[in-house]
């Protein structure tokens, strides 16, 4: 016969451990668990649209959010990255790497989400930087995304009113703008669109110069001296990847500079107004961290910004000979100098 003091302790200690297998289940994903049985912990596929180097801050931002949630590299989750470097090329590419590695959720920038998306209707989605995901089919709605696919939207096309604007109390005598631009991405040619219109009813001129690899930023630029007040820059891996060289020559251009976010402005540029993208990819971890859980990324309505930052870097004003007017300063969230 089991003493009577070992069963007390035995079922004390079965209900001790049903409360922790409880526990444990409620804060472990399906996902996680599926993955676990399969010999793997469960794997993010982070697609960066461009390099490392220029999206390291993104990166850091997401990689801490998911830390604050309880996923950490190497413990609870496995993060691959891979690196498009500006190239779309290499999209579907990446996409069939994540896809044989049989990854949880691919987290990609907005401009190769079209490639995401096309290459499966089973793996969750989360995007980063989409400009316009209903213009763009990405998503049914914002409210209501359907599918595998949803994420975070930058407004981009929707900022160019104030850009113009800040441009115009920069450049009081502005009357023709060129873009630089890479037109075979879809998002841009839709802002180069908008921007045309919005433009003309202002009675500025608008001159497009287009841009699909590095070695026409140079004659693109060049081809605007002299015939363009200010550069309006529309953001692609492409132009963030080079940036810099997209700076320097619009410096020797002696042309202003307006930006979509504060990285042109840390490598010369002269002022960006803008979405904050490292609290987007920070938001884009409570998606990844929804869709662990189980929520299906279709129910998850895709949000907009509710930070963003006008940025000024004094030393290209002064390079330039351009006075800030003192109101603009004041109402910058930050200043280079």
């Amino acid at each position: 016969m089991i003493p009577k003091s070992f069963r007390i302790e035995f079922l004390a200690r079965r209900r001790e451990f049903i409360t922790l297998l409880g526990g444990a289940a409620a804060a472990w994903p399906l996902a996680a668990a599926t993955a676990q049985r399969a010999g793997k912990l469960p794997t993010i596929g982070f697609f960066g649209s461009a390099s490392p180097s220029t999206w390291k801050p993104w990166v850091a931002a997401f990689v801490q959010r998911l830390r604050e949630l309880g996923w950490i590299d190497g413990q609870t989750i496995a993060i691959e990255y891979r690196w498009a470097e500006g190239r779309s090329e290499r999209f579907d590419e990446i996409m069939a790497e994540f896809i044989q590695l049989n990854v949880n959720i691919v987290v990609v920038g907005g401009v190769a989400v079209p490639a995401a998306k096309r290459a499966t209707s089973v793996i969750p989605i989360v995007f980063t930087l989409a400009q316009d995901p209903v213009g763009s089919g990405l998503v049914a709605s914002l409210a209501r995304p359907g599918g595998n696919v949803t994420g975070l939207s930058t407004q981009s096309g929707d900022l160019f009113d104030k850009r113009l604007e800040i441009l115009r109390e920069i450049v009081p005598g502005l009357r023709r703008l060129g873009i630089i631009a890479n037109r075979d991405n879809p998002a841009v040619a839709l802002e180069i669109s908008d921007a045309h219109e919005k433009a003309r009813k202002l009675g500025i001129d608008v001159i497009i110069s287009n841009i699909v690899r590095a070695d026409d930023i140079a004659p693109a630029i060049e081809a605007l001296k002299g015939r363009a007040d200010a550069l309006y820059v529309c953001t692609d891996p492409l132009v963030n990847t080079h940036r810099i060289r997209i700076n320097t020559f619009a410096l020797a251009a002696r042309l202003p500079t307006m930006h979509a976010n504060r990285d042109f402005i840390e490598a010369g540029g002269l002022i960006s107004y803008g979405a904050n993208y490292p609290d987007l990819f920070r938001r884009a971890g409570d998606y990844v961290d929804k869709i662990m859980r189980g929520a299906k990324p279709g129910d998850l309505p895709v949000e907009q910004p509710t930070k963003f930052d006008l940025v000024i870097n004094l030393i290209t004003a002064k390079a330039l000979g351009i006075d800030v007017p003192p109101t603009l300063l004041a109402r910058a969230d930050e200043v280079i100098e």
